[in-house]
């Protein structure tokens, strides 16, 4: 599991405006919420919450003042061009806790399927999976050994790392090599490109600090 630090301060101003300012200072606005505990208003250096996603971080020590907070990576907001962080919503949760997160499939080595003329395709990019914290697992890994022309992975294939349970139905297909004319013709059909997980542009506005508990 990729575990990261931040520092970050209390801010007290609120709306458009006060985040623009701050991120014109090289700061991103963010939230700490969770554990029955009033929502916390903070930011912390651009540069270094970008460093922290740009890592995978699942888990952050969010450090303010003299006191460490654990949290899970729950929201990033981007601008609408991706380039640079607008906003961060931080979950608290305590190590053992049960949590739900994203982990993207991860495909190790090279696929005979594809070296005799198949074509890789991805069904689930990532999965919804169910885990304690301490276990949040880098990425669901699929081993390309086994991928001869013809063959589909289902979720109810994988082989998961302990105490992690995979919340899509076990019937889906995460990645299959099909024939190269299979492949043209589901690639004509115009199939749903996947959602890039945790980088969403700024479409919600630059606060959402009421209704959290």
């Amino acid at each position: 599991m990729i575990r990261g630090k931040l520092a970050a301060q209390p801010r007290s101003g609120f709306g458009k405006r006060v985040c623009r300012k701050l991120r014109s200072e090289g700061l991103v606005p963010g939230n700490l919420y969770g554990h029955k505990e009033a929502p916390e208003a903070v930011s912390a250096k651009a540069a270094d919450v970008l460093a922290l996603m740009k890592s995978g971080v699942r888990v952050v020590d969010v450090v303010v003042g003299s006191k460490t907070t654990i949290t899970v990576v729950k929201e990033v907001q981007w601008d609408s061009m991706g380039d640079f962080i607008t906003h961060v919503d931080l979950l608290r949760v305590d190590p053992e806790e049960l949590v739900t997160v994203d982990v993207h499939v991860e495909l190790k080595g090279t696929a005979p399927g594809v070296l005799a003329g198949g074509v890789l395709d991805f069904g689930l990019r990532s999965l919804h999976c169910q885990c304690p914290v301490a276990a949040i697992p880098d990425a669901i890994i699929v081993k390309a050994a086994g991928l001869e022309l013809g063959t589909i992975i289902h979720v109810r294939d994988l082989e998961l790392p302990p105490n992690v349970t995979v919340m899509n139905g076990p019937e889906q297909i995460v990645v299959q090599v099909m024939k190269a004319k299979e492949a043209e013709l589901t690639t004509s059909e115009g199939p749903a490109q996947p959602e890039v997980i945790g980088k969403k542009a700024d479409e919600k506005g630059d606060e959402k600090e009421a209704g959290k508990k």
